[in-house]
Formats: structure tokens, sequence, C-alpha cells
């Protein structure tokens, strides 16, 4: 299997395409442990439901239907977020679309001027929801 090195995520959110002001990007798909040990057994888990999150790197943008346009009112809402690997290629098994429907973002930082003249890159992490992956358009 070929190493990747990603180049090209394509991300939105409600429906908004923001991956041309986006510079990272990290899913993480959890399903939460919970304990089934019963007396005299051993340690045993079962699996509880979805905790994920989708936490994106992006460059403010304050023009029309860009960044903060986007952002601004989700805040405190559920939404639906995707993500995938390559946004030039179609979906398939080697470049799969993953859907985050119900997830929550709680906070936002508007502005994040760190230094003088430098780019105001902003973190947002949207949790929960359900994540499906679809591998076919």
């Amino acid at each position: 299997m070929a190493i990747i090195a990603f180049k090209n995520v394509e991300f939105s959110v409600g429906g908004v395409y923001l991956s041309d002001k986006m510079n990272a990007a990290t899913l993480t798909y959890e399903i939460e442990q919970q304990d089934a040990t019963v007396m005299g057994g051993n340690r045993s888990f079962v699996g509880g439901i979805q905790n994920n999150t989708l936490e994106v790197t992006l460059y403010q943008d304050f023009a029309a239907t860009e960044v903060e346009a986007t952002i601004f009112p989700l805040v405190g809402t559920q939404t639906t977020v995707t993500v995938r690997p390559d946004s030039t290629l179609a979906t398939s098994a080697t470049n799969p679309l993953y859907t985050l429907t119900n997830c929550f973002l709680s906070s936002h930082t508007p502005i994040a001027a760190s230094d003088v003249g430098a780019t105001s890159p902003i973190t947002l992490s949207f949790t929960g929801g359900t994540l499906t992956k679809a591998t076919s358009a």
C-alpha cells in the first residue's frame, strides 16, 4: 500500500465548500467502550455509542459565503460536515467520503491575531453526531 501525502483534502460544512481555506483536518471515529465484566470473569467490554470528532484548521475569511459567514451562525447548533482525502478524485474505496451528521460546534474564535502581519488560522471541533463512510458516488 502506498504512503499517502494529503494535499487536496475536501471539506464542507452545511453544504459550503471550504477546502480552499483549510490547511489541516483530523477525523476521529470512536465507539465508546462500555464495561461488561461479570463476577468471576475477565475484563470484558462492549461497544457503546459513537463519539466522533472532526477538527479542522481554516484560515479566516470575512467575505460573503466564506469562513466567517458560514461558521459564526453554526455555534451552538448541529450541522453536517463532510471530508474526503482527495477532492480531485471521485468517491471510491480508495477515496472515501466521510459524512458526520448532527455534529455539534460549541465554539469559534472569529479573530485569532497571533502576531502583526500573520495569517489568522482558526481551529474548529465538530463533535458527536453519526459518522458514515461512502465508497461510491
